[in-house]
């Protein structure tokens, strides 16, 4: 399959440019030139599958005539190795848990795969693989452990100095090897717009081979659309059910696989974008206007995005249309305050431990669901454990959270992180410096 620049659809490239180059120098995103309806079969058989069988069907669909399926299928069974649940909450509430991979967020799923993706593609090439990645938190870890000690690639996180959690940055920072972390003075958007720069500056391709793992790669959010196919699995009856999803957002990846999947005939009734005061794409969904700002800093740090990327892809999805976005996504956004709330009441009454950004996508859902009674199952994305972020959880629930194992090692390394400031001019600098 070929993949189009959103910026202009005539800027056509193959699978391996769209992924390696990670961004169309018009600055665009790349989006594939079709999404394929998946047979009435595959949603027949949707409850017999495994979530490694349905995940390669999905897959197939975009890369089967690019790679070969026994890779395709490696690739597959490597990278979704474990499972998302979902999980019962209240009457008409569940959860998806994306939390089960290795640093405990759901970037892993499209991380793991990403990195495996990309290994196969440069594996005959005589040049190092630089990816940058810019973090408001989950990202970065997923990124930078995905791609630990994979040959022929080097990675570049860049993320908020003093805006993510300490065990984030631990996840981030602590590696070593081919995995450089840098600590900007600034927020989320001036990574992501230093990420952006570098990616179409002529003079750093000169002397890099850059791509981005970031949801701007269209590696990542492919796999990403898996785990709304996974949940609908574990539903029963789900084709005789009306059926919502509520995102937690930031920049708006997790929700644009979702209706990637929604596209290929994934019968979701409604997607209801649930951001914390960055509420950017909730404003739009009232007014028609786009109008980034610079973010603002929350509790839900993953989510504090100005100007969210993704947003072309909804725009392409939908020809612009703000009444046919209108129609399938629904907006709403939550003070900290009401986060704590909704963390509080959940813990107390069942007993369930929300990190605050499913705390948000959990009262995106519960206000959606008392206005449509219509709708008999709602399911509000886990996105984050939340021992990703204790020193929040706890005193809000004033009970301890349990932090797994995996997540309590990297406590005990120390951070490597190079500072930098939010200036290009710098980051120009430090990259080329490093080009050896």
């Amino acid at each position: 399959m070929k993949f189009y620049s959103t910026a202009d659809k005539s800027n056509v490239v193959s699978l391996r440019e769209a992924v390696l180059g990670g961004m169309p120098r018009d600055k665009g995103l790349y989006m594939p030139e079709s999404i394929p309806r998946l047979p009435e079969s595959f949603f027949e058989s949707l409850a017999t599958l495994g979530y490694q069988s349905l995940s390669f069907e999905v897959a197939r669909q975009f890369l089967g005539d690019d790679i070969p399926l026994t890779t395709l299928q490696d690739i597959i069974n490597e990278a979704i190795n474990f499972e998302t649940p979902v999980v019962d909450i209240e009457k008409r509430i569940k959860t998806m848990e994306l939390f089960h991979g290795p640093t405990l967020a759901f970037k892993d799923v499209g991380a793991r795969f990403m990195s495996r993706l990309m290994a196969y593609l440069v594996k005959d090439s005589d040049h190092r693989l630089t990816i940058l990645v810019a973090t408001s938190g989950d990202t970065g870890g997923a990124v930078a452990n995905g791609f630990y000690r994979v040959p022929g690639i080097n990675v570049v996180v860049l993320y908020p100095a003093g805006k993510i959690s300490l065990i984030q940055e631990k996840q981030i920072a602590t590696l070593g090897e081919n995995i450089t972390a840098l600590k900007v003075n600034g927020n989320f958007d001036d990574c992501q717009r230093l990420v952006k720069a570098a990616l179409v500056d002529s003079d750093i391709k000169k002397s890099l081979m850059l791509t981005s793992a970031n949801s701007i790669n269209i590696s990542r959010l492919i796999p990403q659309s898996f785990y709304y196919f996974n949940a609908f699995r574990q539903i029963e009856n789900f084709r005789s059910k009306s059926i919502v999803f509520s995102v937690p957002s930031g920049n708006f990846g997790n929700l644009t696989a979702g209706l990637i999947a929604k596209r290929m005939g994934l019968p979701v009734k409604c997607f209801i974008a649930s951001t914390n005061i960055n509420h950017i794409v909730p404003d739009y969904l009232d007014s028609g206007k786009f109008e980034p700002k610079p973010s603002i800093q929350t509790i839900s740090n993953a989510m504090d995005v100005g100007n969210p990327s993704n947003f072309s892809r909804i725009l392409d999805l939908y020809d612009s249309s703000w009444g046919k976005i209108k129609a399938d996504i629904h907006g709403i956004y939550y003070t900290d305050d009401e986060t704590r709330q909704a963390m509080t009441s959940v813990k107390k009454n069942t007993g369930y431990i929300l990190d605050p950004h499913g705390a948000v996508g959990y009262l995106g859902l519960k206000k959606y669901l008392s206005q449509h009674s219509e709708v008999n199952t709602g399911i509000f994305l886990e996105t984050a454990h939340p021992a990703k972020f204790k020193d929040i959880v706890e005193p809000v629930i004033q009970d301890t959270v349990e932090i797994p194992k995996r997540l309590a090692d990297f406590l005990n390394r120390e951070i490597q992180s190079h500072t930098l400031s939010n200036q290009y001019t710098d980051f120009k600098e430090f990259l080329l410096s490093n080009s050896d």
